[in-house]
Protein backbone atom coordinates (compact mmCIF):
# COMPACT_ATOMS: atom_id res chain seq x y z
CA UNK A 1 0.00 0.00 0.00
CA UNK A 2 1.26 3.45 -0.90
CA UNK A 3 0.69 6.43 1.39
CA UNK A 4 0.32 9.71 -0.52
CA UNK A 5 0.31 13.18 1.03
CA UNK A 6 0.57 15.41 -2.06
CA UNK A 7 -2.21 16.00 -4.59
CA UNK A 8 0.01 15.82 -7.67
CA UNK A 9 1.32 12.42 -6.55
CA UNK A 10 -2.22 11.23 -5.77
CA UNK A 11 -3.44 11.95 -9.28
CA UNK A 12 -0.42 10.24 -10.80
CA UNK A 13 -0.79 7.11 -8.69
CA UNK A 14 -4.56 6.85 -9.22
CA UNK A 15 -3.92 7.08 -12.98
CA UNK A 16 -1.57 4.12 -12.61
CA UNK A 17 -4.24 2.14 -10.77
CA UNK A 18 -6.64 2.78 -13.64
CA UNK A 19 -4.39 1.28 -16.31
CA UNK A 20 -6.18 -1.32 -18.37
CA UNK A 21 -9.60 -0.01 -17.39
CA UNK A 22 -9.42 -1.01 -13.73
CA UNK A 23 -12.05 0.46 -11.42
CA UNK A 24 -11.32 2.47 -8.28
CA UNK A 25 -13.42 2.78 -5.12
CA UNK A 26 -12.99 5.46 -2.46
CA UNK A 27 -13.60 5.03 1.28
CA UNK A 28 -13.29 8.41 3.02
CA UNK A 29 -12.50 8.34 6.76
CA UNK A 30 -11.19 10.57 9.52
CA UNK A 31 -9.04 7.77 10.90
CA UNK A 32 -9.26 6.13 14.35
CA UNK A 33 -10.43 3.10 12.41
CA UNK A 34 -12.65 0.37 13.81
CA UNK A 35 -14.50 -2.63 12.43
CA UNK A 36 -17.13 -0.38 10.88
CA UNK A 37 -14.52 1.28 8.68
CA UNK A 38 -12.97 -2.05 7.77
CA UNK A 39 -16.40 -3.32 6.72
CA UNK A 40 -16.57 -0.40 4.28
CA UNK A 41 -13.15 -1.38 2.91
CA UNK A 42 -14.29 -4.98 2.40
CA UNK A 43 -17.48 -3.86 0.67
CA UNK A 44 -15.41 -1.65 -1.64
CA UNK A 45 -12.95 -4.44 -2.43
CA UNK A 46 -15.88 -6.63 -3.38
CA UNK A 47 -17.02 -4.20 -6.08
CA UNK A 48 -13.86 -2.51 -7.40
CA UNK A 49 -10.44 -3.56 -8.65
CA UNK A 50 -8.62 -1.14 -6.35
CA UNK A 51 -9.54 0.67 -3.14
CA UNK A 52 -8.31 4.12 -2.17
CA UNK A 53 -8.89 5.09 1.47
CA UNK A 54 -8.50 8.60 2.80
CA UNK A 55 -7.67 9.71 6.32
CA UNK A 56 -8.28 13.40 6.89
CA UNK A 57 -9.58 15.02 10.08
CA UNK A 58 -11.52 17.77 8.37
CA UNK A 59 -11.40 21.01 10.38
CA UNK A 60 -14.33 22.51 8.45
CA UNK A 61 -16.86 20.07 9.87
CA UNK A 62 -16.01 20.81 13.51
CA UNK A 63 -17.76 23.72 15.19
CA UNK A 64 -16.56 25.97 17.97
CA UNK A 65 -16.03 23.98 21.16
CA UNK A 66 -16.17 20.60 19.40
CA UNK A 67 -13.48 17.94 19.60
CA UNK A 68 -11.19 18.82 16.68
CA UNK A 69 -8.01 18.84 18.76
CA UNK A 70 -9.03 15.83 20.85
CA UNK A 71 -10.20 13.70 17.92
CA UNK A 72 -8.04 10.54 17.98
CA UNK A 73 -5.20 10.42 15.44
CA UNK A 74 -3.60 6.99 15.06
CA UNK A 75 -1.94 7.04 11.65
CA UNK A 76 0.54 4.21 12.15
CA UNK A 77 -2.13 1.87 13.53
CA UNK A 78 -4.68 2.89 10.90
CA UNK A 79 -2.21 2.47 8.07
CA UNK A 80 -1.38 -1.08 9.18
CA UNK A 81 -5.08 -1.96 9.34
CA UNK A 82 -5.72 -0.62 5.84
CA UNK A 83 -2.73 -2.43 4.39
CA UNK A 84 -3.90 -5.69 5.96
CA UNK A 85 -7.27 -5.22 4.25
CA UNK A 86 -5.69 -4.87 0.82
CA UNK A 87 -6.08 -1.11 0.30
CA UNK A 88 -4.00 -0.03 -2.69
CA UNK A 89 -3.49 3.60 -1.75
CA UNK A 90 -3.89 5.73 1.37
CA UNK A 91 -4.54 9.44 0.77
CA UNK A 92 -3.47 11.25 3.95
CA UNK A 93 -3.09 14.97 3.17
CA UNK A 94 -2.26 17.74 5.60
CA UNK A 95 -4.94 20.45 6.07
CA UNK A 96 -2.95 22.93 3.97
CA UNK A 97 -2.92 20.46 1.06
CA UNK A 98 -6.73 20.30 1.11
CA UNK A 99 -7.33 23.96 1.96
CA UNK A 100 -4.36 25.93 0.56
CA UNK A 101 -3.73 29.57 1.37
CA UNK A 102 -6.54 31.75 0.06
CA UNK A 103 -9.09 28.93 -0.04
CA UNK A 104 -12.54 30.59 -0.26
CA UNK A 105 -15.10 28.05 -1.56
CA UNK A 106 -17.87 26.32 0.37
CA UNK A 107 -20.37 23.65 -0.70
CA UNK A 108 -23.74 23.95 1.00
CA UNK A 109 -26.61 21.46 0.56
CA UNK A 110 -29.98 22.68 1.81
CA UNK A 111 -32.99 20.53 2.62
CA UNK A 112 -31.53 17.25 3.83
CA UNK A 113 -28.92 19.11 5.90
CA UNK A 114 -31.59 20.90 7.94
CA UNK A 115 -32.68 19.50 11.29
CA UNK A 116 -31.17 16.58 13.21
CA UNK A 117 -27.38 17.07 13.36
CA UNK A 118 -27.68 20.03 11.01
CA UNK A 119 -29.63 21.94 13.66
CA UNK A 120 -27.35 20.99 16.54
CA UNK A 121 -24.08 21.49 14.63
CA UNK A 122 -24.43 24.62 12.45
CA UNK A 123 -22.08 24.52 9.46
CA UNK A 124 -21.18 20.88 10.01
CA UNK A 125 -22.70 19.58 6.79
CA UNK A 126 -21.23 22.43 4.77
CA UNK A 127 -17.85 21.15 5.95
CA UNK A 128 -18.78 17.56 5.10
CA UNK A 129 -20.10 18.43 1.63
CA UNK A 130 -17.09 20.60 0.86
CA UNK A 131 -14.46 18.05 1.83
CA UNK A 132 -16.25 15.10 0.20
CA UNK A 133 -16.70 17.08 -3.02
CA UNK A 134 -12.97 17.80 -2.95
CA UNK A 135 -12.13 14.15 -2.24
CA UNK A 136 -14.32 13.06 -5.16
CA UNK A 137 -12.56 15.56 -7.44
CA UNK A 138 -9.13 14.55 -6.17
CA UNK A 139 -9.56 10.78 -6.52
CA UNK A 140 -12.34 10.68 -9.15
CA UNK A 141 -13.51 7.25 -7.99
CA UNK A 142 -15.95 5.03 -9.83
CA UNK A 143 -17.58 4.06 -6.52
CA UNK A 144 -17.65 5.47 -2.99
CA UNK A 145 -18.68 3.81 0.28
CA UNK A 146 -20.17 5.33 3.45
CA UNK A 147 -21.73 3.87 6.60
CA UNK A 148 -25.44 4.05 7.37
CA UNK A 149 -24.73 5.20 10.93
CA UNK A 150 -24.21 8.70 9.51
CA UNK A 151 -27.45 8.54 7.51
CA UNK A 152 -27.93 12.29 7.25
CA UNK A 153 -24.36 12.67 5.99
CA UNK A 154 -25.06 10.04 3.35
CA UNK A 155 -28.19 11.92 2.24
CA UNK A 156 -26.24 15.17 1.98
CA UNK A 157 -23.49 13.57 -0.11
CA UNK A 158 -25.94 11.89 -2.49
CA UNK A 159 -27.88 15.14 -2.92
CA UNK A 160 -24.65 17.00 -3.63
CA UNK A 161 -23.62 14.43 -6.24
CA UNK A 162 -27.01 14.70 -7.99
CA UNK A 163 -27.19 18.47 -7.88
CA UNK A 164 -23.63 19.03 -9.12
CA UNK A 165 -23.94 16.37 -11.86
CA UNK A 166 -20.95 14.47 -10.51
CA UNK A 167 -19.95 11.47 -12.57
CA UNK A 168 -16.98 10.10 -10.59
CA UNK A 169 -18.83 8.93 -8.66
CA UNK A 170 -22.38 9.59 -9.78
CA UNK A 171 -25.02 9.52 -7.05
CA UNK A 172 -26.08 5.93 -7.82
CA UNK A 173 -22.48 4.78 -7.25
CA UNK A 174 -22.41 6.12 -3.69
CA UNK A 175 -23.04 3.00 -1.65
CA UNK A 176 -24.41 2.71 1.88
CA UNK A 177 -23.10 -0.06 4.15
CA UNK A 178 -25.17 -1.16 7.18
CA UNK A 179 -24.09 0.02 10.62
CA UNK A 180 -21.66 -2.29 12.40
CA UNK A 181 -22.50 -2.77 16.07
CA UNK A 182 -20.84 -3.99 19.23
CA UNK A 183 -22.14 -7.14 20.93
CA UNK A 184 -24.53 -5.05 23.07
CA UNK A 185 -25.87 -3.20 20.03
CA UNK A 186 -24.02 0.10 20.36
CA UNK A 187 -23.07 1.45 16.94
CA UNK A 188 -19.33 1.43 16.40
CA UNK A 189 -17.87 4.94 16.41
CA UNK A 190 -14.43 6.45 16.86
CA UNK A 191 -15.97 8.62 19.59
CA UNK A 192 -16.86 5.55 21.69
CA UNK A 193 -13.23 5.70 22.83
CA UNK A 194 -14.09 8.83 24.82
CA UNK A 195 -16.44 6.89 27.10
CA UNK A 196 -15.39 5.80 30.58
CA UNK A 197 -16.10 2.14 31.45
CA UNK A 198 -19.23 3.21 33.35
CA UNK A 199 -20.43 5.42 30.50
CA UNK A 200 -19.75 2.65 28.00
CA UNK A 201 -21.98 0.29 29.97
CA UNK A 202 -24.72 2.93 30.22
CA UNK A 203 -24.45 3.74 26.49
CA UNK A 204 -25.92 0.33 25.65
CA UNK A 205 -29.32 1.72 26.61
CA UNK A 206 -29.31 3.75 23.37
CA UNK A 207 -29.74 0.92 20.84
CA UNK A 208 -31.98 -1.01 23.23
CA UNK A 209 -34.34 1.92 23.80
CA UNK A 210 -34.36 2.67 20.07
CA UNK A 211 -35.32 -0.91 19.21
CA UNK A 212 -38.12 -0.80 21.77
CA UNK A 213 -39.41 2.50 20.40
CA UNK A 214 -39.29 1.26 16.80
CA UNK A 215 -41.16 -1.91 17.79
CA UNK A 216 -43.79 0.16 19.59
CA UNK A 217 -44.33 2.40 16.56
CA UNK A 218 -44.50 -0.68 14.33
CA UNK A 219 -47.20 -2.06 16.65
CA UNK A 220 -49.30 1.08 16.31
CA UNK A 221 -48.25 3.18 19.30
CA UNK A 222 -48.56 6.94 18.84
CA UNK A 223 -45.31 8.40 17.51
CA UNK A 224 -45.15 11.51 19.72
CA UNK A 225 -45.77 9.61 22.96
CA UNK A 226 -43.31 6.87 21.97
CA UNK A 227 -40.57 9.41 21.25
CA UNK A 228 -41.22 11.13 24.59
CA UNK A 229 -40.87 7.78 26.32
CA UNK A 230 -37.64 7.08 24.39
CA UNK A 231 -36.14 10.38 25.57
CA UNK A 232 -37.08 9.57 29.15
CA UNK A 233 -35.61 6.07 28.93
CA UNK A 234 -32.30 7.46 27.71
CA UNK A 235 -32.01 9.97 30.55
CA UNK A 236 -33.10 7.35 33.09
CA UNK A 237 -30.45 5.02 31.67
CA UNK A 238 -27.58 7.42 32.25
CA UNK A 239 -27.56 9.88 29.35
CA UNK A 240 -27.26 13.52 30.38
CA UNK A 241 -29.42 14.94 27.60
CA UNK A 242 -31.08 14.08 24.29
CA UNK A 243 -30.42 16.42 21.36
CA UNK A 244 -33.14 14.80 19.29
CA UNK A 245 -35.27 11.68 18.97
CA UNK A 246 -37.27 11.91 15.76
CA UNK A 247 -39.01 9.84 13.12
CA UNK A 248 -38.14 11.01 9.61
CA UNK A 249 -38.55 9.92 6.01
CA UNK A 250 -35.45 7.95 5.00
CA UNK A 251 -35.03 9.73 1.67
CA UNK A 252 -36.15 13.32 2.26
CA UNK A 253 -35.40 13.44 6.02
CA UNK A 254 -38.69 15.28 6.53
CA UNK A 255 -40.48 14.63 9.83
CA UNK A 256 -43.25 12.05 9.77
CA UNK A 257 -45.95 11.81 12.40
CA UNK A 258 -47.03 8.22 11.87
CA UNK A 259 -45.61 4.89 10.92
CA UNK A 260 -44.43 4.68 7.29
CA UNK A 261 -42.46 1.97 5.50
CA UNK A 262 -39.77 4.45 4.50
CA UNK A 263 -39.40 5.98 7.99
CA UNK A 264 -36.30 5.84 10.15
CA UNK A 265 -35.80 6.62 13.80
CA UNK A 266 -32.96 9.09 14.48
CA UNK A 267 -31.41 9.81 17.89
CA UNK A 268 -28.54 11.94 19.19
CA UNK A 269 -27.80 11.89 22.92
CA UNK A 270 -25.01 13.06 25.20
CA UNK A 271 -23.31 11.13 27.97
CA UNK A 272 -20.52 12.95 29.75
CA UNK A 273 -18.70 14.94 27.09
CA UNK A 274 -19.55 12.49 24.29
CA UNK A 275 -22.33 12.89 21.75
CA UNK A 276 -23.57 9.61 20.26
CA UNK A 277 -25.82 9.28 17.21
CA UNK A 278 -27.72 6.33 15.79
CA UNK A 279 -30.59 5.51 13.45
CA UNK A 280 -32.64 2.45 12.59
CA UNK A 281 -35.34 1.70 10.05
CA UNK A 282 -38.85 0.64 11.01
Amino acid sequence: MQTITRLDMLRSEVAQLRRGGASVALVPTMGALHEGHLTLIRAARGQADHVVASIFVNPRQFGAGEDLEAYPRQMARDSALLEAEGVALLWAPAPEEVYPAGYATNVSVSGVSAGLCGADRPGHFDGVATVVCKLFNQVRPDLAFFGEKDWQQLAVIRRMARDLDLTQPEASAIHAVPTVREADGLAMSSRNAYLTPEQREQAAVLPRAMREAAAAIDSGSAVAETLDRLRGDLVAGGFDSVDYAELRDAATLERVGQREDAARLFVAARIGGTRLIDNIGL
